[in-house]
This record gives structure tokens, sequence and C-alpha cells, in this order.
């Protein structure tokens, strides 16, 4: 089943990403997408995350096809021009991968290449606003094409906890508009806001899936509250988390071998995703290096 049957059949749907590697070691994210299959609806593969130099999206997702698995190829514009986005757009139809998640992407100043130049010449409306008009047979430029990605299926992101929110609902609406037929979101742990903005957006006709990042500690709660823009980590979830970490100091000072923080984390992703279901069409998990937990926390929301 493809990823938009998955969409079109109504069940609760997962995806789940999966990061290139900085090298040409293909043998982790490979493995980590293997544990995936049977499990999820898609396989999320970033492109140069957090504007940090990796194999390609292109080239990870064309392996993942190869062996059966159902890829949704992220493109950000901050890499590339018009022509360099349309060409890759192109590329990947032809290779078979037909899920596109189109993004503006983080600034190069943030990745580990800071003094590189960033392109910027569409961002992610006008990206999804290219891709459609590539499906209806034409370039930028009005130039028809020989043949049509016509099965190309377009996704974007939305960011429900932004304050004030209503730019990213502008936003969805016109990304809704420009192409897009289903909708990844930031990361969302309180659940309350989370199915305010799903009311909100009530009139929006593509499917929702709601973004949860796995928790490894609560200095990483605590950091993406401070750093990352649209996220809010509920003091509760804080206070589970750092519980947890003071339990594992205590089990190893007892020279005892204990993973409490794994497990708490396995349960809150596990507990925000039963929350979360009655209020989007599924889930998108980002489990950042961890991937190898994601049927546990499958297991553990009882999907």
């Amino acid at each position: 089943m493809t990823f938009k049957e998955a969409l079109d059949s109504q069940d609760f749907v997962i995806t789940c990403e999966v990061a290139p590697p900085k090298g040409t070691n293909m043998e982790h994210v490979l493995e980590e997408a293997e544990l995936l299959r049977g499990r999820v609806a898609g396989i999320n593969v970033t492109d140069l995350q957090a504007a940090s130099m990796r194999v390609s999206s292109l080239a990870t997702c064309a392996l993942l096809k190869q062996k059966g698995l159902e890829p949704i190829l992220q493109m950000v514009c901050r890499d590339r021009n018009r022509l360099a986005l349309q060409s890759e757009l192109l590329s990947a139809y032809v290779l078979g991968i037909q899920n596109v998640l189109c993004l503006t992407g983080d600034h190069v100043v943030l990745g580990d290449h800071p003094e590189s130049k960033p392109v910027f010449d569409l961002d992610s409306v006008s990206l999804l606003q290219t891709a459609q008009g590539l499906i209806d047979g034409h370039d930028l430029s009005g130039n028809e094409l020989e043949g049509l990605p016509e099965d190309l299926f377009l996704g974007a992101i939305v960011t429900p906890g932004a304050d004030p929110v209503e730019p990213q609902i502008y936003k969805l609406h016109n990304k809704v508009r420009a192409g897009a037929k289903f909708i990844q979101t930031q990361a969302v742990y309180d659940v309350d806001t989370f199915a305010t903005f799903m009311q909100r957006v009530a009139d929006v006709e593509v499917p929702i899936l709601a973004g949860i990042v796995l928790l490894k500690s609560a200095g990483m709660a605590r950091y993406m509250n401070a750093n990352v823009a649209g996220v809010f980590v509920p003091d509760s979830l804080i206070k589970e988390m750092t519980g947890a970490g003071e339990k594992d100091k205590s089990a190893r000072a007892e020279g005892k071998k204990a993973d409490f923080r794994t497990k708490t984390s396995i349960d809150i992703a596990a507990r925000l995703i039963r929350d979360l279901k009655p209020h989007c069409a599924g889930v998108h998990l980002m489990p950042l290096g961890w991937g190898h937990h994601v049927p546990a926390v499958l297991e553990a929301a009882g999907l």
C-alpha cells in the first residue's frame, strides 16, 4: 500500500523519519528503515537536516524504494535554485519516488557549514506551486514537459504550537491551495493546544499528522523550549524525564544497569499517540537517532 492509499483509507496513519549518514556508510539508516517495515505507512528521509552536510535525501529514498519500502522525499529550498529543485522533482519521479514533503529549510548559520551561501530561490509555498506546475505539464518558465510526474504526492508542514499561531494557519491554507495533499506538523507535546489548533483549521480538507519527537532527556526538552520556535514541552513531561534521569544516576551509582530515561521516553511518546489519535489523521515520529525504539513506542501505543 502506498502512503497516499494509506491516507485515503482513513485509518490512523504512522510515518517516521530517518536521517542519511554523514559519510557513505548506509548500513545504519537502512537497518533503521528495515525496523519500520510493515509498521509505518511512509518513511521520511531528511534533506541535509539542520543544515548539516549528509548523503542526499534523494539517494537514500532511492535505496529504500529498491528495498520495497515507501519513502517520503524531504526537499528544502535552502540549497538549490529553481532549476535544481525542478530537476530533482523530476528525477525523484523517474526513480519511482512519488511522495515529496516541501520545506523552506533551516538557515545555513545553524548547520556545520555556516560559511556556505544559502539559496532560498523558492520557499515552501512556491516549491509546492512549482511541483504542481510540473504535474500539470509545464516548468516554471512555461515550457511543456515530455512526460508528466502526474502521481507526485505533495506535502507540507505546519507548527501548531506557534505563538501567535495565526500566521501558521494562514500559511497552512496557502500551502493547501498550492497543492499540498498532506500535512505533517512540528513536534507536539501539549495535546490541548493541538486540539484547539485542529478546531481552528477544521476547514482544511487534507489529512494532518501530528509530529512527535522522542524526548531523550530533560535537558533536551528544556533546550527545545528555549531554542525551537513553536515547540513547548510541558513541565509535567520535563519532570517525568528528570525523575527518570535521577533513577538512572542512582542505579549507576549502585553498579546496576538501568535505562529509565529510555523507558520513560517510550511511555511519553506512546501516551501522546493515544491522546492525539482522536484529533488527527495520524502521527509523524521523529526519533532523532532513536529509530530502534520506534517499534517499542508503537507497541506501547497499541498500534
